[in-house]
């Protein structure tokens, strides 16, 4: 169920306990309440009971012999009831049926478009309908582009399970029921009717008597397990929905109310220290399988707040769920998002959770770095890697089609791609060449969608990509895990040859949200470049950027090593003219490339402007090209050799660094000059010797 608290009630006011239940301050007689309840009804049922309500027919002892999905189980139950498993089954057929003849007709007469807005609105009601085992399967399919057809996707992401409340004085002798005593000595007051309510439950809000504290009361609606453990027992028979969704053990446990209680304890155990995230607390203790009570929060949706810092902390906590943690939230709409009054992301509605496995997280870090940097043979494999294609497929295929679907929007830069255009872009690839996404997948996919949809509404220009990639980067650069390193290597070289636009790119991503927070902030009167460079040092002479480290230092004595040759071929040049024809030294095409990294990474730790590094990427591409003289070698290595001036502003930060910092930069030089030297070394047996 959603649990959509409505903030925008009252709060219970502050009264001291006593021995008599109050609903919003007045006194009720218990002993009238209690017998009332029997006779009580409700003139506003909803759709699903009052067309369904001989699916709620179970004894307990059938009820809880199906509390997860054992088809077994479910198939011994109704088996001894074929009269209600047959009125289910009729009713489910004529209903689509109808709703598909429909269809037929508009395409016979060629009015589909025309009446798909219809159509589509049609739909969602038959679901409503029908109950929440087909509102739960429409809101898990909004995210899989290879089950659904492209234009349905927007229209079933809009689905809503809201439904009429079933009655508060059923909801009251639930609650007795499950926790064994008196409403009135379980809480001194109570509101006397739901805050919210969907399909599975609905909330009420409360003060416990003994703590006095205001909680949130969620009370399952009865039946409800009976009915949805029937559909998912037919749809697995005539769909086989069950089989390719894989989702449906899960929303057999969202029914149990105690599993739910673990869950958010260990979400607040693992994302509860994180600055402005805000999880409630769990009464495990006072939780059964059809009671949850746990804090009330106090706030707005937030999707109806323009809080662009929130959506910020939302994709952070997002983020640190999938890829450092992986137990994530599996059910993110809006309603489940909230901004507390103290400014916080709350999160409610622990139902569903899933299990991000470790070897998963690092093909989705991959998958990200790879279309980036726009790496679509890599970004191919990745698929396999993650479930999304077989390892039978095609690679040139799926290349091929990867590259049409993302080669334009990653052109703009990750800073101003739109996960929501890229989704819709893959949704019909996927969707034509029958690939499949499997569950945990597509609900990270509606994770992110979901956060890029709220800050659309408050800034369209807002991009979840852009926004998270810096997470990523730095995840890559600092983890100590073997398969990321390996692709760290494999990005940033190519045949041997080094990129650092990879590297810098990573680098600056990876630093970009630190940064702009402290500028923005003005907790520093650096400006852009220095900060940055400073932070490039810090996190470069740190444990973690230890391996960035050992990629710059050798990088670095190869541009040395190689400035070294090139002098030597001027001086050679200029001292004897005639000895340039037998130089031993002749710079190589690889020598070239290694003077033109020492360049870069020389602008690239003193944040030079571009502009400036454009005018050396037209001097470099023409030595790149052609056969040069030594007086053209020489030219470039002394405009190699003005450029150390700009180490000028990287000293200048060395003395602003932690004194331990300072320490392992003094280490730097005599680390260089061993490689320089070891360089050397292998240079001149090789060219002695081959």
């Amino acid at each position: 169920m959603s649990l959509l608290l409505l903030f925008a009630s009252p709060p219970i006011p502050a009264l001291p306990a006593n021995q008599q239940l109050k609903i919003y301050g007045k006194p009720i007689n218990h002993r009238h309440l209690k017998s009332s309840r029997v006779s009580a009804t409700r003139d506003d049922v909803d759709a699903f009971t009052e067309k369904s309500s001989y699916l709620f027919k179970l004894s307990s002892t059938d009820a809880d012999s199906i509390v997860e999905y054992d088809l077994r189980k479910i198939a011994s139950v109704y088996r001894r009831k074929p009269l209600i498993l047959l009125r289910r089954v009729f009713q489910v057929g004529t209903t689509f049926g109808w709703w598909f003849g429909s269809r037929f007709v508009d395409e016979l007469m060629e009015r589909s478009d025309q009446m798909f807005p219809v159509r589509a609105a049609e739909l969602r009601k038959i679901l409503v309908e029908l109950g929440p085992a087909y509102v739960k399967i429409a809101q898990a399919v909004s995210s899989r582009p290879d089950l659904i057809p492209p234009s349905y996707l927007d229209e079933l992401s809009l689905l809503q399970d809201q439904i009429t409340p079933f009655s508060s004085e059923v909801a009251f002798n639930t609650i007795e029921q499950e926790l064994g005593l008196p409403i009135d000595e379980l809480f001194s007051e109570i509101s006397p009717e739901p805050v919210a309510a969907a399909s599975l439950g609905q909330v009420y809000q409360a003060r416990l008597r003994q703590s006095g504290r205001v909680v949130a009361v969620k009370v399952q609606r009865p039946g409800v397990q009976a009915a949805i453990s029937l559909d998912i027992f037919i749809l697995h028979f005539i769909a086989g929905l069950i089989r390719k969704a894989r989702k449906f053990n899960t929303d057999l446990q969202e029914l149990d109310y105690k599993i739910e209680a673990k869950n958010g304890l260990k979400f607040r155990q693992l994302y509860g220290g994180i600055q402005d995230v805000l999880i409630p607390e769990m009464y495990v203790e006072q939780t059964t399988r059809k009671v949850l009570i746990m804090e009330w929060v106090e706030g707005q949706k937030l999707s109806e707040v323009k809080d662009l810092y929130l959506i910020e902390v939302g994709v952070y906590c997002s983020f640190n769920q999938l890829l450092e943690k992986g137990f994530y939230h599996a059910d993110p709409h809006p309603g489940n998002l909230f901004r507390s009054y103290d400014g916080k992301l709350a999160y409610i509605d622990f139902g569903m959770m899933g299990e991000f496995k470790e070897e998963l997280r690092e093909g989705f870090i991959e998958a990200c770095l790879h279309l980036v940097n726009r790496d679509f043979d890599a970004l191919a494999k990745d698929f396999v890697t993650l479930g999304l294609l077989p390892p039978t497929a095609e690679k040139e295929a799926v290349t091929k089609a990867l590259t049409g679907v993302f080669q334009n929007a990653v052109a703009k830069g990750v800073r101003n791609i739109s996960f929501g255009d890229l989704l819709g872009n893959l949704g019909a690839t996927m969707y034509k060449f029958k690939f499949r996404i499997p569950s945990y997948f597509s609900l990270v996919i509606r994770s992110l969608a979901v956060l890029e949809g709220i800050a659309i509404s408050s800034n369209p220009n807002y991009k979840v990509l852009g926004s998270t990639y810096p997470y990523i980067a730095r995840k890559v650069l600092t983890d100590s895990s073997p398969q990321l390193k390996s692709s760290l290597v494999a990005l940033l070289y190519k045949e041997g040859v080094f990129r650092i636009d990879r590297l810098e790119s990573l680098l600056t991503e990876s630093l970009r949200a630190r940064t702009e927070k402290a500028l923005i902030k003005k907790q520093t009167e650096d400006t852009d470049s220095r900060l940055i460079t400073k932070e490039i040092l810090s996190f470069t002479l740190t444990e973690k950027g230890a391996f960035v480290r050992e990629i710059l230092l050798q990088e670095f004595a190869k541009g040395l090593d190689a400035l070294g040759i090139a002098t030597l071929d001027y001086f050679t040049s200029a001292v004897i003219p005639f000895a340039a024809p037998f130089s031993f030294s002749s710079l190589t095409e690889e020598d070239r490339i290694n003077l033109t990294n020492l360049r870069r990474l020389l602008l690239l730790l003193s944040r030079v402007q571009s502009s400036k590094s454009a005018s050396v990427e037209v001097k470099e591409g023409s030595i790149y090209k052609n056969q040069t003289t030594y007086s053209e070698e020489a030219s470039l290595v002394f405009y190699q050799l003005a450029s150390a001036q700009e180490v000028l502003p990287i000293l200048s930060v060395i003395p602003e660094l932690p004194p331990e910092l300072q320490q392992e930069f003094l280490h730097l030089p005599a680390d260089l000059a061993g490689r320089l030297i070891s360089r050397a070394a292998a240079r001149t047996i090789r060219r002695m010797f081959l």
